[in-house]
Order: C-alpha cells, then sequence, then structure tokens
C-alpha cells in the first residue's frame, strides 16, 4: 500500500500538526521573553529618530538648493556688489550662520556676514572635479563642525565669484517632549550636536547630575553602535520585502540607571524616496539619534506558563479524541473492508463477511457479503437483513471531528486574551503621539514657509514690464519647485499678467488676509496659495498655488496613523489617507482635542495629547497648532492625528493576536486534514459504496475501474475480480442446462 495514499496520511498529519499546534501554544501563550522596554516604545523611538533625520536632511537640502537657486538668479540678471548680496541673503533667509563672497581669481575676500569662515579648506577638490562645490563639513578652530555651501556667481566680463555659507549641523528645532535627548552624529561615530540634555550648572542634587552624566555617556556609547549600524545598505539593512525608511533604522538598548533603561532610535539621512535623486544631505554619512529613559517594565505573567500549558493540555486531549473518532469510524472500517475484499477476491467463500455498523463501510460490506453468497451459491443474496444499517455517511464522522476540535479553536481565537478599553498604554505612546504630531506641524509649517520666501526671492527678480522674461522666470521656478501646481502674476485689479503651469485661480486682496491662504471652498479640492508682493511692479503680487499632494506627502509617517491637516473651522485641507475636502473629522472627540489644542496658553496654542476610550476600543490622538515663526504661524491650521491602541506592539495585544493565530492555526489543521481526508476517502468511498450495491444487484456489466492507489482503489480492484468471478459464475449456470445428458442403459 503506498505510504502516500489511503487514510492513514492524513490521520498522521492531524496528529502532527495538532502535537505541533500543541507545542506553539504552550510557548507563545505562556509567559514571552523578558524584554526591559515594550517593542511598541522602541518602535516609537525609531519612528522618532527618523522624523527627526528627515527634518535634517529636508533642512539641509533646503539650504543648498536656496543658495544654489539664488546664485543662478542672480548670474542671469545684472552684476550686483557682494555687499548688496548678502545682505539681501540675510533678509530672505535667517539660516546661515556666516556668509562670503570670494573673488576667485585673486582669492581675495570681497565681502563677509556673520560668523567668520576659514578658507584653509578651500582647495582644487573643492572647486574642480566630480564633487566641485558639493557641501563640505569643516570644523573650526574652536571644535565645531560646520557645513559649508558653495555656489559660483558668474557674469559676463567679471571674474567669477564664490559665495560661500556656512551653517551648523544642529539637531532640528523640533519638540523633543519631556526626557527625550537627540543627537547628530558623524560617519566616525563622533557627536556632533545633541539637543534635550540639561545643563549640569541648573541642576538641584548630586543625583540628578550623576543622572545626567549617565545619559551623556550612553548617548556616546550608543551613538557609535548606530554610526557602525548606519554603514550597511539601506537594502541589507532591512527584512526581504519590508519598505518604510529609505534609509537605515533601527533600535537599541542601553545601560540601566535608577529603574530606568536607556533606549535609542536611529535613523541615517536617506533621499525623501528611493527612486528621487540623490540627497546631497544624505551624502554626508550623518545619523540621528534619539534617546529616551524609559522605566523598566514588569512582566507581571508568573502564571500565564500554566496557562499556555493548560491550553496545549486541552488542545492534545480534544486531538486524541479526534483522532480516535477517526480511526474507529473510518480508518478500522476501511482496512477491515481491504481485507474481506481482498480475501473474497482470492476464492475464500466460506466465512462470511464481517460487515460494519453504518455508512458506507456498512454499505459495501453488506454488498460483499451479498455477492459472496451469489458465488458460493447460498441464494441471490437478496436478504433484507443485510441492507440494514445506519444511513449515517462517512461525513458525520468528519462532523464530529471537526467540532471536537472546534471546541478548542473557536474559545482560544474568540474569547481567551480579549482585550477592552481597560488596557494600560505606556504613557510614553501618548506622549510620542503627540511629539510626533507636533514635529509634523513643525515640519509643514516650515515648507509652507520655505514656499512663500521662494516666491519673495523669485518676485526680486521679475523686472517693469518684459512679460516674455517674467514668464519664463515663472516656468523655470515651477519646474524647480515640485510643490507648485501654478505660478502666476496678478496685478492691482486681479488680472493675471503672466503664468506658468494649471489654470490659476482668483487671488483675493486685502489687509487682514494672510500670505498664505486656502481657497476654494465648496470646490472638488482645497486651492492652497501663497503670495509675495513684487517691488518693481507697485499693487503686483507673485502668486503661487501648493499641490495638496505635495502636504500629504509630508502627513505619511509610519507609526502615527492617520494624520489630517485641519483649518479653525475643523474642516480638513489635508491628509495622509483619502479625505473629502473640507470634510468634518470623523469622532466628536477629535473635534474637542482640535479646539482644546487651539486655546492660547502662555505664548499661544500648544500642542495636546489624549487617550480616547470609547467601548471596548482605545485610540491614542493628538492635535498641533501652528506656532512659531514665518508668515504661516497664525494661519490657524492644525495637524491631528489618531490611531487605535490596537496597532501597538504591547503585551495585551499581542496575546489576543497570538491567541487569535492559535485558533486560526487549528482552524487552517482542521480544513487541511478533513478535506484531504473527504477528497482522498470519503468522497470516493461514497461513489465505490453505490457501485458495490449495483453489483450486489446484478449489474455485472459496469466494469469498476480503481482511480487511487490507496485502500479505496485495493477495495474496487478485489470488487472487479468478484464482478468477473460473478459474470463467469452465471455464464457458467446459463450453459449447464443446455448440456445433453447421458444415457443409461439401451434399447
Amino acid at each position: 500500500m503506498p505510504l502516500l495514499g489511503g487514510i492513514r496520511p492524513p490521520i498522521a498529519v492531524l496528529c502532527v500538526l495538532i502535537l505541533t499546534l500543541a507545542g506553539l501554544t504552550a510557548k507563545v501563550l505562556g509567559p514571552t521573553k523578558d524584554m526591559v522596554a515594550p517593542k511598541a516604545v522602541l518602535s516609537s523611538q525609531q519612528h522618532f529618530a527618523e522624523d527627526g533625520a528627515i527634518a535634517l536632511r529636508a533642512s539641509i537640502d533646503e539650504r543648498v538648493t536656496d543658495l544654489e537657486r539664488t546664485a543662478t538668479a542672480l548670474s542671469a540678471g545684472r552684476p550686483v556688489k557682494p555687499e548688496r548680496i548678502l545682505s539681501d541673503l540675510g533678509r530672505t533667509y535667517q539660516k546661515w550662520t556666516g556668509t562670503t563672497v570670494l573673488d576667485l581669481e585673486s582669492g581675495d575676500v570681497l565681502a563677509e556676514r556673520g560668523e567668520s569662515i576659514p578658507l584653509l579648506w578651500l582647495d582644487r577638490d573643492v572647486l574642480t572635479g566630480e564633487r566641485a562645490l558639493t557641501p563640505r563639513m569643516v570644523r573650526l578652530e574652536t571644535g565645531d563642525v560646520r557645513l559649508m555651501t558653495t555656489a559660483v556667481l558668474d557674469w559676463k566680463d567679471r571674474p567669477q565669484q564664490l559665495l560661500i555659507a556656512s551653517s551648523s549641523l544642529s539637531v532640528p528645532a523640533i519638540n523633543l517632549g519631556p526626557f527625550r535627548t537627540m543627537a547628530v552624529v558623524a560617519e566616525d561615530g563622533e557627536v556632533l550636536g545633541t539637543a534635550g540634555f540639561e545643563q549640569a550648572e541648573a541642576l538641584n542634587s548630586d543625583q540628578e547630575r550623576q543622572e545626567l552624566a549617565f545619559l551623556q555617556k550612553q548617548m556616546s556609547l550608543l551613538s557609535d553602535q548606530a554610526a557602525a549600524r548606519s554603514e550597511q545598505h539601506p537594502v541589507r539593512a532591512k527584512e526581504p520585502g519590508s519598505r518604510g525608511y529609505p534609509g537605515v533604522s533601527g533600535t537599541l538598548v542601553g545601560g540601566e540607571y535608577n529603574g530606568r533603561v536607556a533606549t535609542a532610535g536611529y535613523a541615517s539621512l536617506a533621499s525623501s524616496n528611493p527612486e528621487e535623486k540623490q540627497s546631497v544631505a544624505a551624502g554626508l554619512g550623518l545619523t540621528v539619534v534619539a534617546l529616551l529613559p524609559v522605566v523598566q517594565q514588569q512582566t507581571g505573567e508568573q502564571n500565564r506558563e500554566l496557562y499556555g500549558l493548560a491550553a496545549a493540555g486541552i488542545l492534545v486531549v480534544l486531538g486524541l479524541l479526534a483522532v480516535g473518532v477517526l480511526w474507529a469510524t473510518v480508518q478500522r472500517p476501511l482496512l477491515r473492508l481491504f481485507l474481506e475484499s481482498r480475501r473474497l477476491a482470492r476464492g475464500d467463500l466460506i466465512r462470511p463477511v464481517t460487515v460494519p455498523r453504518w455508512g458506507e463501510a456498512a454499505r459495501i460490506g453488506s454488498a460483499l457479503e451479498r455477492l459472496r453468497r451469489q458465488l458460493g451459491g447460498d441464494g441471490d443474496g437478496s436478504d433484507t437483513a443485510l441492507r440494514k444499517g445506519i444511513r449515517v455517511g462517512g461525513r458525520g464522522p468528519l462532523a464530529l471531528t471537526a467540532a471536537l476540535l472546534l471546541l478548542w479553536c473557536v474559545p482560544v481565537g474568540l474569547l481567551l486574551n480579549r482585550t477592552d478599553g481597560s488596557v494600560s498604554v505606556p504613557t510614553t505612546m501618548v506622549n510620542d503621539q503627540r511629539d510626533r504630531t507636533d514635529l509634523i506641524a513643525d515640519r509643514l509649517r516650515r515648507a509652507l514657509n520655505e514656499a512663500q520666501t521662494d516666491l519673495v526671492s523669485t518676485s526680486r527678480l521679475i523686472g517693469a514690464d518684459d512679460r516674455e522674461d517674467t514668464t519664463r522666470l515663472l516656468q523655470d521656478a515651477l519646474g524647480r519647485h515640485t510643490r507648485y501646481q501654478a505660478v502666476y502674476v496678478v496685478d492691482a485689479d486681479g488680472e493675471v499678467r503672466a503664468r506658468a503651469g494649471a489654470e490659476p485661480h482668483a487671488w483675493s486682496r486685502g489687509k487682514e488676509l494672510p500670505l498664505v491662504r486656502v481657497s476654494g471652498k465648496g470646490g472638488n479640492e482645497p486651492v492652497i496659495q501663497a503670495g509675495a508682493p513684487v517691488p518693481e511692479r507697485k499693487g503686483s503680487t507673485l502668486v503661487g498655488e501648493i499641490r495638496v499632494e505635495f502636504l500629504n506627502s509630508l502627513l505619511a509617517r509610519p507609526g502615527l496613523g492617520e494624520v489630517r491637516v485641519v483649518d479653525s473651522a475643523g474642516l480638513t485641507i489635508a491628509a495622509s489617507d483619502g479625505f473629502l475636502a473640507f470634510e468634518k473629522l470623523p469622532p466628536n472627540a477629535l473635534t474637542d482635542l482640535v479646539r482644546a489644542a487651539g486655546v492660547r496658553v502662555g505664548a499661544g496654542p500648544v500642542e495636546n495629547g489624549l487617550l480616547i476610550r470609547e467601548g471596548d476600543g482605545v485610540t491614542v490622538a493628538a492635535a498641533a497648532p501652528f506656532s512659531g515663526g514665518g508668515v504661516t504661524a497664525d494661519i490657524g491650521w492644525t495637524v491631528v492625528s489618531w490611531q487605535d491602541a490596537e496597532r501597538f506592539q504591547i503585551a495585551p495585544y499581542e496575546r489576543e493576536d497570538r491567541s487569535v493565530l492559535a485558533g486560526m492555526l487549528g482552524l487552517a489543521a482542521i480544513i487541511f486534514c478533513l478535506g484531504w481526508i473527504y477528497l482522498v476517502v470519503v468522497r470516493p468511498l461514497r461513489a465505490l459504496a453505490a457501485g458495490a450495491e449495483k453489483l450486489a444487484d446484478g449489474d455485472l456489466k459496469t466494469v469498476l475501474y480503481p482511480r487511487y492507489q490507496d485502500e479505496v482503489g485495493a477495495v474496487v480492484r478485489s470488487l472487479e475480480l468478484l464482478r468477473q468471478q460473478a459474470q463467469a459464475h452465471r455464464h457458467n449456470q446459463a450453459r449447464r442446462p443446455a448440456e445433453p445428458r447421458p444415457s443409461v442403459g439401451g434399447r
């Protein structure tokens, strides 16, 4: 009998799967491996470091782009004095610690503002070759590190000039929240800048100073580890098929002090999208490390090992009962039929057939006994007693087996370790939701400020009357900045004098209207406009319409849930997921949260976090209004985010997920093994029972073909032999009356 066919393999596989599932149940539903902090807290630190890396990358790239764009625009116009170049640059952008204009022919410094920039790092490699004019990190005599950005001013019939701007590699000006610190780390692990550490002189006790020294030491050690790990290739550093942050990121766990463990997330600077061109900042080899001391969690799972063992034991008991049912009702009768049919096929017709009590096996056994009587000459085998039996087919044992196993799968998957609205969520998760939402709000505010600043810079290059030159300038600005969908100049009467891109919308005038505004209410999409007055044209304004998709891309961050930008009335302007223009927020609690965040406290509104418990669900939400400098500081927008706590990798939800997984695995084992038995044994057995009864009723013409090389196929082969014997037996009986009888005596 083949080992892979018949009734034995699926039952054996079911036994193996049940034992395996029992072992997994004892493991995964028992006590988990002790961790110093929940996985959700560690993942949150990783996401925070990624957000910081994105903010730093955007800041560095924007500085480089602004300087290059300014140099290109100046080179395209009339020559400008170096002092005026630096004056206009400082008025438009407040992001550099020092600026210098250098004559490349003579090497003389033509103008200088702010921090004095050393020039010893300038050599042939900086000005020529493949890496010419790329940003460089330079160490000052004070020990500080500065990022040097260069651009060439090139006018016709005049010597080339080099515009140099220095900026610090400090941590982005973002809200770190309580107890968190952040550092910018070089390739060799050197900490270039930190934020969040308190000054030792401001502390009141030696214990606080010792803790500060501990955290500073942990930051140094973890920064070395993060820099070493960041040297990996971004693709090889991730699991196959995983997406998310395009650079290298991860988590680290440091030492413990006074009951708190140092946890850190790190992220290397990378392009915002792998398909985009390489970021300038991504080539500097910088890494952002976010450090947060968290209270070491208490597992409280001393008795959970017994729960896992009890669930595994119940599964083994029910599995043994299920296998016993299959053995007694399917396997044993089938094997008995196989032996009885083979005996009859060999010609042993003396001993009666042992007929099973019910089901298809009983029908086949009755047919075999009738055939035995027909072949043995004991009658035609039509005794009605042989036809008696319970008409329950082979599907009955399968249903009973499934019911026994479902007695374990359903309670484990649907009832065991279920959570409700009383689940304890770490305070760190609420704080991180609030701080990361504030970071997104700050990033969005800066992006809008940069958009308006770009318009200011472009507006100064617009001449008085030349329409063709203005159109070319607008087309060039639109091509350089993907954030705009249209750029146009409107005069004092609101008429468009030059345009580039999509069809422009009306620009409303008014002293109280902000330079960045939303129009187009009632349309299919909000129209976000930014404006800047044109100095050479009195009453004219350069307007840029910002794409909503650009804002949506700034909101999408992993581990933050759904993020939306709403105006002062709570209407949606942009969202990380799909949204309807100017729709309201879903739950009432979010609307109240946005309203509370907009209340001025001290200097202005502040971000706010909230844990919402409704029924059996728990939601973590946060709202961060626009605050800070720039033209968008008082625009009245708020960034709100929320996500279900079920997404967090904390112990209660992980146990619930494991229970559901165990129940689903048990259900899969039931479907696989019992479906196997039904297709390979039960269904062919039903067809065999019908064929055997027809054969016993006298149908000797229908040939029985074995389709399977297993017990059912063996019974079919035996029945075919019995059919042939019965056919021969009938033929012999038909010939006997026609044969002449021998004569007795004589005449």
